[in-house]
C-alpha cells in the first residue's frame, strides 16, 4: 500500500461533553409548575435529593416533558456508517463537518478482535459471535488496503482539480466524521434505550456495536450530570418517558 502521511486506523469512537445545562433540579422545577405555578420559581435552586421520589414517579408514570428542560452538547467523532444510524434519531440537533468545504482526514475505522464479526441466525433472531484468527486477519488487512487505496484516489482527484464534493464520493463509510450533537435528557434516554443492549431493559434492544459505543459514552457522561434521573431511568427498566 502506498505510504499516506497521517493515515490512521481506529477501533474506538470519541464522545466529549463540551457544554451542559443539565441537572436533576431542572426536572423538579419543571414538574412543580403544574401544581405550584409561579411559586415553582422557588424550586430553581432546590436540592433535588429532596425530590428523588418525584423524579422516580415522573419516570415510572412516563410524564416526559419535565425531562426536556435541560441541554447537553457533545462533540462526537465516529465513522460515517455510525452517523447514518445516529441521524435517524430526529430528536437532536446536529452540525457535522462537511466534505464539501474541507479536505477529509485519512482516519478510518477498523474493528479490533473485541468486536464480534460472525452473524449466526436469521434476521430478527440472530447473534454475533467472535471470528477466528483467519477472519480477523482478513478483515483487518482488507479494510486497511481498501481504505488506503480509496484515500490515494481521493488525493489524486483533489490534485487534479476535482471539487472536494465530487472527490469524496470515492471514500468508504468507514472514514471518520465529527459533529456537535445537542439534545435534552428525554431525547438522550430515547437514544440510549434503543442503542444499548442491557439486561435490565424492559424492551431489549440489539444495536450495532459501534453505535452502542457512542451510547455508552453518552450514558456515562449524562449519569454524572443527572444521577437521580439516571437512577430512575434504570429502575424503570430503561424506558424513555
Amino acid at each position: 500500500m502506498v505510504e499516506i502521511p497521517g493515515l490512521t486506523f481506529r477501533s474506538d469512537v470519541t464522545v466529549e461533553l463540551v457544554r451542559a445545562g443539565a441537572s436533576d433540579a431542572d426536572v423538579v422545577f419543571a414538574a412543580r409548575v403544574s401544581t405550584a405555578g409561579e411559586q415553582s420559581l422557588a424550586d430553581l435552586q432546590a436540592d433535588p435529593a429532596a425530590a428523588k421520589g418525584l423524579i422516580s414517579f415522573l419516570m415510572r408514570e412516563r410524564h416526559g416533558s419535565p425531562f426536556e428542560h435541560n441541554s447537553m452538547t457533545f462533540f462526537v467523532q465516529a465513522p460515517i456508517f455510525v452517523w447514518r444510524e445516529h441521524m435517524r434519531h430526529r430528536i437532536a440537533s446536529y452540525n457535522e463537518e462537511s466534505g464539501r468545504y474541507r479536505e477529509l482526514q485519512p482516519v478510518f475505522y477498523v474493528p479490533n478482535r473485541l468486536r464480534n464479526v460472525v452473524q449466526v441466525g436469521k434476521t430478527g433472531a440472530y447473534e454475533f459471535l467472535p471470528g477466528d484468527d483467519a477472519q480477523y486477519e482478513l478483515l483487518d488487512s482488507a479494510m486497511r488496503e481498501s481504505c488506503g487505496q480509496a484515500y490515494v484516489a481521493y488525493q489524486e482527484m483533489l490534485a487534479a482539480g476535482i471539487a472536494r464534493e465530487v472527490a469524496r464520493m470515492v471514500l468508504p463509510v468507514s472514514i471518520f466524521s465529527s459533529a456537535y450533537v445537542t439534545m435534552n435528557a428525554r431525547a438522550l434516554m430515547n437514544f440510549i434505550s434503543l442503542r444499548r443492549k442491557d439486561e435490565g431493559s424492559q424492551y431489549p434492544s440489539y444495536p450495532q456495536r459501534e453505535i452502542e459505543m457512542v451510547a455508552e459514552e453518552y450514558e456515562e457522561k449524562w449519569a454524572e450530570l443527572m444521577p437521580l434521573t439516571h437512577a430512575a431511568f434504570v429502575a424503570a427498566g430503561r424506558v424513555a418517558p
